[in-house]
């Protein structure tokens, strides 16, 4: 059972259930979907999470993933394409992926000088390089100091993406490097056209709040909305703390969907 710990979350979920059928609900990939793990590509939906997706899908106003991947990838790594009407938007909204159809821009200029000179700098801490096409991803997770790795590159990577005309974003053992004018509220606002009855969005990282940030402005333009965090050890407080509902990870999420489902049955 769902129990919001707001006065917020509660409103929301009694729209959620009042109206599904012009509701939004939009979730985050790794780490909400999905667990963390080593290898970026190993993460796959937890279990039960694509056969939630799929049963929603046929009850709510629109399913969709707000995520930091490249949106077709997120789709084949999680074996997505069953899921009915699925919005993807993908690289913080840069790309959008749906009904098989995937829109994206061009890199910026920028980004290919820094294939070629992050490969030895990342190496040298035990680091490595996830190359997503608009963006490049420095991970610390598999290296022998995972914190301390990401302190002594950051200062780098900071001055190169300035360099490239590119931000560098922190996350969980992460620094991005990505285009400008590009994050989880952008995308998300982009999905609430035309405005849905209710919105329920999760998330687990720094990156998503942004999207929490954008769940605020629509609560304060009277749509209700339900924050959701997928809580870990390694997830950043402050979005646990604005949170109307923490579960315990993916697993948690998939939980919490089922009894949105049940919740929502006609």
């Amino acid at each position: 059972m769902i129990s919001p710990r707001t006065e917020a979350g509660r409103r929301a979920l009694a729209a959620l259930r009042a109206e599904p059928g012009r509701a939004l609900v939009a979730l985050d990939y790794d780490g909400t979907l999905a667990p963390v793990v080593d290898r970026p590509e190993d993460a796959v939906p937890a279990v039960g999470a694509v056969e939630v997706l799929t049963a929603l899908a046929d009850r709510v106003g629109r399913v969709a993933l707000v995520t930091g991947r490249p949106a077709g990838v997120v789709v084949e790594l999680g074996g997505l394409t069953g899921v009915p009407g699925l919005v993807v938007q993908g690289q913080y909204g840069a790309q959008r992926w749906e009904a098989g159809r995937l829109t994206t821009p061009e890199p910026l200029p920028g980004t290919e000088r820094l294939r070629r000179l992050l490969p030895d700098l990342v190496a040298a801490e035990g680091a490595f390089l996830e190359d997503k096409g608009l963006s490049l991803v420095v991970h610390t997770r598999r290296a022998p100091d995972p914190a301390g790795a990401l302190e002594r590159l950051r200062p780098r990577l900071e001055q190169l993406a300035a360099e490239a005309g590119l931000e560098p974003h922190p996350g969980r053992l992460v620094v991005e490097l990505r285009p400008p004018g590009h994050d989880k509220a952008g995308a998300l606002r982009a999905l609430c056209v035309p405005t849905p009855s209710a919105v329920l969005f999760a998330g687990d990282d720094l990156g998503d709040l942004a999207g929490f940030d954008e769940v605020d402005r629509l609560r304060a333009e009277g749509v209700p909305a339900l924050l959701v965090c997928s809580g870990s050890d390694e997830g950043p407080p402050e979005l646990a703390a604005r949170a109307d509902v923490v579960v315990d990870g993916p697993q948690g999420v998939v939980a919490l969907l089922e009894s949105l489902l049940r919740a929502t049955s006609r």
